[in-house]
């Protein structure tokens, strides 16, 4: 599996959730984390998630922190696993990073700090892999939602050096479980 931090801006709109995005825009092939920053804007018709297009709730954050995740031969349960384990990730990169880990908690598949909506995410299927985008609030102002932001309200600023670690993280993690699956006896 790959990473790579994009140093230019990209506003998601929902439309970068499809499959080889990552490879048609940032030519890296198979298994990959990208991450970014940029603005979140997600209008209900590019909507992946149904709860939210029936409660006519689109998604906007000023500035975001954003990962997406492309794994192919992999079932959705699957990849809704590893979307929380990069929830996990990014909850335990953010404690290293000085946030009390009381104030910042998992609730499904967002992260929330003290009471404010930290990130939206979603993980589908798409006709060949499993994709999974994760946007942490940075800039918490303007959000739809009572929100939190990692410079508003956390305090953060190291934002690439943040995302190089949790991709990083996410990439080795998903490579010792697929060495743990192979390293094992096959039990009769």
């Amino acid at each position: 599996m790959k990473y790579k931090f994009i140093e230019k801006e990209i506003c998601y709109t929902g439309k970068e959730l499809y499959p080889n995005w990552i490879y048609k825009n940032h030519n890296i092939l198979g298994d990959a984390i990208v991450g970014f920053i940029g603005e979140c804007d997600v209008k209900i018709e590019n909507m992946a998630d149904i709860s939210d297009v029936l409660s006519n709730s689109p998604i906007y954050s000023r500035k975001m922190l954003h990962f997406i995740v492309e794994h192919f031969n992999i079932r959705l349960i699957e990849g809704i696993l590893r979307q929380r384990l990069l929830i996990g990730i990014i909850r335990e990169s953010l404690i290293k990073s000085g946030i009390n880990p009381g104030l910042l908690f998992r609730k499904g598949d967002d992260l929330f700090y003290k009471d404010g909506k930290l990130s939206v995410s979603i993980a589908a299927k798409s006709i060949n892999s499993v994709l999974i985008h994760f946007g942490i609030n940075i800039n918490s102002s303007g959000a739809p939602v009572k929100a939190a932001g990692l410079e508003t309200e956390l305090g953060l600023k190291n934002f690439s050096e943040i995302a190089e670690n949790i991709m990083s993280s996410y990439t080795r993690e998903c490579g010792e479980i697929i060495d743990a699956s192979c390293k094992v006896k096959g039990i009769l």
